[in-house]
Order: structure tokens, then C-alpha cells, then sequence
């Protein structure tokens, strides 16, 4: 799911960065975001979410690089994430529902 985000902190020789950019994927814990390369595994930084003006801490667990163009980090929230992207989400290990067969909606 794609959502406008505002993320900013300190890069490891302590400058400070701050730009906008949109997540690949979201979820209860934390999601997937654009990012070119600027932040590291295990980096803290901070996030905005543009819809609901909500912050949070986060830290990143994994980078992947563009092989051409931005790569994208995954990360989890670390404080401030309960409910940081105002939508429900199943609990965890919830089966999907099933479609009776012949049931078209």
C-alpha cells in the first residue's frame, strides 16, 4: 500500500537528513519504504505519516539497494507506532476468508 511519508534523523556521521518519499508495503508493525540509500540496518529515524500527521520512531531491519534508481529498507516501529497508519489489520495468524463456490459478488 502506498502512503506519503516524511522521513528524517541523522545519518551515521551524524548529518541530518529529511525528505518525502512513499512506502511499498505496510503493516501493523512497520512497513517498506523508497529510500536511496541513505539509511543503514539497525539506523533509527524518525517518520510522519502525511494523511494523519501521526510520528513514530522506527528502525530499519533490512536495505536493499536499486541495482538502477532508489532501493527501498524495511522497517519496524520502535515507539509511537499503535495504530500510526489508521487502519485495522488482521491479527496475526488470522485466515483469510473463503469464497463459498458459485458466489459471485
Amino acid at each position: 500500500m502506498c502512503m506519503n511519508v516524511l522521513a528524517y534523523g541523522e545519518k551515521a556521521k551524524g548529518e541530518k537528513f529529511r525528505y518525502w518519499t512513499h512506502t511499498v508495503s505496510v503493516s501493523a508493525h512497520g512497513g517498506v519504504l523508497v529510500e536511496d540509500g541513505t539509511l543503514a540496518t539497525a539506523k533509527r529515524f524518525q517518520l510522519v505519516n502525511e494523511h494523519n500527521r501521526k510520528k513514530a520512531e522506527c528502525k530499519v531491519v533490512s536495505v536493499r539497494r536499486g541495482q538502477e534508481g532508489p532501493g527501498s529498507i524495511a522497517f519496524e516501529f520502535v515507539e509511537g507506532g499503535e495504530n500510526f497508519w489508521s487502519m485495522a489489520f488482521p491479527p496475526s495468524g488470522a485466515k483469510p476468508l473463503r469464497r463459498m463456490p458459485g458466489n459471485r459478488d
